[in-house]
């Protein structure tokens, strides 16, 4: 071993390219921008989706269908999964804190009752929606439904 022989770790020593510095740095001339054209143009910027003068995807693939922005979307929560609460934990009074503690919903959403199951237990129910079967099940049973 000598000294000129020496060099650092592989990896140590991170040089970043110094392009348009002459024709030493070996990234001189065309400052690896190739020759003419656009790209090789200052202030070049391609549009999202430009695919170089061809009809771009987004334009080629055919549109269908309808997205309402109004739309409200509801998390589901069915009449068997409040029966197994009910008859496991012992809830009979249901409310978005409920939901939340369980692991039916998020902090934001909007609660739906929905009829599927059987309703066996009086409970009462606050939530945003209920469905016609759902809150004809919880009333016979004597239970109530409180719309927030």
């Amino acid at each position: 071993m000598s000294l000129n022989n020496l060099t650092p770790a592989k990896g140590s020593v991170k040089k970043e390219k110094r392009i348009a510095r002459g024709q030493g740095s070996g990234y001189g001339g065309t400052s690896t921008r190739g020759h003419k054209g656009a790209k090789s143009r200052s202030g070049y910027k391609t549009k999202i989706g430009f695919e170089g003068g061809q009809m771009p995807l987004q334009r080629r693939v055919p549109k269908f269908g309808f997205k309402n922005i109004n739309r409200v979307e509801y998390k589901a929560v069915n009449l068997s999964i409040l029966e197994k609460l009910a008859s496991e934990k012992g809830i009979t009074d249901f409310n978005l804190e409920v939901f939340m503690e369980n692991g039916l919903t998020s902090r934001n959403d909007l609660v739906k009752i929905l009829g599927r199951g059987e309703l066996k237990s009086k409970i009462n129910v606050s939530a945003h929606g209920f469905s016609k079967t759902a809150s004809a099940a919880i009333e016979a049973q004597g239970g109530a439904c409180t719309k927030i």
